[in-house]
């Protein structure tokens, strides 16, 4: 599931937000990210299911070990939602500016 509510939602959490920062430098394994996090190893198991159903990280399984990595598609639907808001923005704020030009206000 790829909606703007799912992928914010699983960004609220700053542990998820933590493993991404992780996931920034490649792929590495549950053991791995459990290591470099203050929290259990169920847990991170628990916040990569969470991410993987935001689309936001994909796995690889390799026997009884399973790798993550950052999911380009999920991030590209994250990215694309937050232009979406940017360029919304700006165009509120272009009507902005032009109707205080045409009232003569400043």
């Amino acid at each position: 599931m790829n909606d703007q509510s799912t992928l914010l939602a699983a960004l609220t959490d700053p542990t998820r937000r933590a493993m991404l920062d992780l996931l920034r430098g490649g792929e590495r394994s549950v053991g791995e990210l459990a290591r470099d996090l203050p929290v259990s190893r169920p847990a991170v198991s628990q916040h990569l299911r969470l991410l993987k159903d935001a689309g936001l990280v994909a796995e690889r399984r390799a026997g009884t070990r399973h790798f993550f990595r950052i999911d380009p598609a999920g991030l590209g639907a994250l990215r694309a939602y937050l232009d979406g808001l940017w360029t919304d923005a700006l165009a509120a704020f272009a009507r902005q500016v032009e109707s205080r030009g045409e009232d003569g206000h400043d």
